[in-house]
């Protein structure tokens, strides 16, 4: 009796592996496997200590048409993207559960799949979780493990805001920073809420931070972060290279990034990085600028600033060029200089050094470059000079977020830093900006520049330029 059972239920386990295999293998994370999910819980586990638990809330539905999008922190830690989902990390016992809501068979009618609390294998397989759970039940759960006799864990959960498409957290903070300003709205943040709900109903528990932690994890890229990276970055340079195509006198900026979003979609990104800068002339002096709304014209330069998401993951690149299509001689003389410090900061990175000694040292072979030349104006050589003492060319790490978590100062870099290196110089008086910036990532014998595919030579983009684009081939549709 007792093999006949135990063959029943083999045979009941093969049926139901064979009846999810489908959902299974369309569930399948295709950058990352459940393991590395896992991994990155474990090393939470391992900071909170055996007497602690993390609680981590995911994003909330979608308001109106717009395309639901995970929590970074949430896709982190689990890849699952599904709303309104939390996740418990329990130090205590060394598990991981995640809280979902139930499947609505009307909405995945009109929607699609959505990944619910009865996916429960599904899910498993995707994130790596010890358990499935639905989001109605996680207080009791907490409560009854938690509360009824001490010694009482501590409880940590992200303090910092959630990031979720387009934003990074210093815009974030910023725009905390307006809505606080408005006497009349004075509407809590999501985790604000989440934060005091957790105070409220669990007022026994010390609460942490958990974001310092998840930082720190997140500065550091895995080969599978950085594939995604690479791709996102190599996406970014085919879209410039369209965006340089499209240019010409009389078209306007809002054309460019349209040319090189069509690169983005059409090869899989369903989502801006962040806001393009298209900043022709005087435009492009402004650092954060994206109305992209001015017609171009010939004698200008054009600063184009754009890279898409690729599955969660972005790039940050940078490019100049001349609106005509030739170079004038006094921009080609400040963009060259641009051009020479970029390699020379390029030559200096490897790990073990810091930001502040990459610049020292690519400014030895720059002073030399710059005493070699007669400028074509003093204020040209003031700005020039001026560029080299500043420390702003190595600039912020990328990842998740375009100005991602973490950070690589003022410690020396390791391998698996992805930051952006950025000589810049700016000219108020002529309104002119020169920049050149690239998406990187230390390597163990240096560095890999994810974007050294795009041109920066000036006869190179010339040449590009030249080239057929899409609004050839398309012109906009006659008012």
């Amino acid at each position: 009796m007792r093999h006949m059972k135990a063959a029943a239920l083999a045979l009941v386990v093969a049926l139901v592996v064979a009846l999810l295999a489908p959902a299974l293998a369309h569930a399948q994370n295709p950058d990352f496997p459940a393991s590395e999910f896992s991994a990155r819980r474990a090393r939470i586990m391992d900071e909170i200590g055996p007497g602690a638990l993390a609680v981590i809330q995911g994003a909330a539905d979608a308001e109106g048409f717009r395309r639901f999008r995970q929590t970074n922190t949430m896709y982190y830690l689990t890849g699952i993207e599904t709303p309104a989902t939390y996740l418990v990390i329990d130090g205590r016992n060394r598990t991981s559960t995640l809280y979902m809501p139930h499947e609505d068979a009307g909405r995945e009618r009109g929607e699609g799949n959505v990944w619910a609390a009865e996916d429960v294998e599904v899910v498993k397989a995707i994130s790596g979780v010890e358990d499935v759970v639905a989001v109605e039940f996680m207080a009791r759960r907490l409560m009854g493990g938690t509360m009824l006799r001490p010694p009482w864990p501590i409880l940590y959960t992200p303090h910092a805001p959630a990031e979720t498409g387009t934003d990074s957290r210093d815009e974030l903070l910023r725009a905390r920073a307006n809505h606080a300003s408005d006497p009349w709205d004075a509407r809590p943040t999501r985790e604000a809420a989440f934060l005091g709900l957790l105070r409220e109903r669990f007022p026994s528990l010390e609460i942490r931070d958990l974001s310092p932690i998840l930082d720190a994890m997140r500065s550091v890229k895995s080969p599978a972060e950085i594939a995604v990276i690479r791709r996102a970055s190599h996406l970014a340079g085919q879209g410039l290279l369209e965006a340089m195509r499209c240019t010409a006198d009389g078209r306007y900026e809002y054309q460019l990034e349209s040319c090189a979003r069509f690169v983005f979609q059409s090869n899989g990104s369903l989502r801006d990085g962040y806001s393009a800068i298209v900043g022709s002339g005087s435009n492009a002096i402004m650092g954060h600028y994206s109305k992209n709304d001015a017609r171009l014209d010939d004698g200008e330069l054009v600063l184009m600033d754009f890279a898409p998401e690729i599955r969660y993951y972005t790039s940050d690149v940078t490019r100049l060029w001349p609106v005509s299509g030739t170079w004038s001689s006094d921009h080609l003389q400040l963009y060259e200089f641009i051009v020479a410090f970029r390699e020379a900061l390029m030559a200096e990175i490897r790990p073990g050094v810091t930001a502040n000694e990459i610049l020292e040292r690519a400014r030895v072979p720059m002073q030399a470059y710059v005493d070699a030349r007669t400028w074509a104006k003093p204020e040209y050589e003031e700005a020039v000079r001026r560029a080299l003492r500043s420390s702003a060319h190595v600039q912020h790490p990328v990842g998740m977020a375009v100005h991602d978590v973490g950070t690589f100062r003022p410690g020396p870099l390791q391998v698996g830093h992805v930051l952006t290196i950025d000589p810049m110089m700016s000219i108020p008086s002529e309104s002119l900006y020169v920049r050149v910036e690239d998406t990187v990532v230390v390597t163990e014998t240096g560095v890999e520049n994810f974007t050294a595919d795009i041109p920066v030579l000036p006869r190179e983009i010339e040449a590009i330029m030249r080239e057929a684009s899409i609004l050839d081939r398309r012109p906009p549709i006659p008012e």
